[in-house]
């Protein structure tokens, strides 16, 4: 389940970063959506993803904490690779 979460974090945090860095521009600044349309529900089906890989692995693996911290993370445009870390620390595991 962690590397499921991670690759997913990663994934849905570079969709994010592009989304915002360069679809949002091209449909604001210069009128064209066809940026947006294409990586807006990509973004919104690893968004998900992740955050049900994360509700899997709450009780199995980590702390409720975790899932909590994951859909913050998951809102902030860097916080799935800092919750990456996190993660692999060990922070969140079950005693």
């Amino acid at each position: 389940m962690k590397t499921a979460v991670t690759i997913l974090g990663l994934l849905e945090g570079i969709s994010f970063l592009i989304l915002l860095g360069i679809a949002m521009p091209l449909k604001y600044m210069f009128d064209n959506p066809s940026a947006v349309e294409l990586v807006g529900p990509i973004h919104g089906f690893l968004f998900i993803a992740y955050l049900a890989a994360l509700y899997l692995g709450v009780g199995k693996h980590w702390t409720s904490q975790a899932l909590v911290h994951g859909f913050i993370a998951a809102v902030l445009p860097a916080g799935p690779f800092i919750l990456k870390g996190k993660i692999e620390s060990g922070e969140y595991e079950l005693q």
